[in-house]
């Protein structure tokens, strides 16, 4: 995991997606055009709990998140996702 400096506000939390798949099962190999944008990531960073919400999402968990969820940030080159903890829809 990257080391980030700062800090997330309560009940966020900054996701790295996983890369897009480049071949299919059967070795297809999928164009960029073609390839699905990510739905499952790693936290990286974790926001306090709010007072009527506690983060239930820990450092290290991998998610999955709806196909909108989250704002995209690029951090020294490294593309992330902030969203609310509410955007998760599982847990692994």
């Amino acid at each position: 995991m990257a080391d980030l400096k700062g800090k997330i506000l309560a009940g966020k939390i900054l996701v790295q997606p996983k890369e897009a798949e480049e071949k299919t099962v059967t070795g297809i190999i999928i164009p960029d055009s073609a390839k699905e944008k990510p739905q499952v990531g790693t936290v990286v960073l974790v926001g306090a709990g709010k007072t009527d919400e506690p983060m239930e999402v820990k450092l290290g968990d991998t998610v999955f998140y709806g196909k909108y969820s989250g704002t995209e940030l690029n951090i020294d080159g490294t593309d992330y996702l902030l969203m609310s903890q509410n955007d998760v829809m599982y847990i692994l």
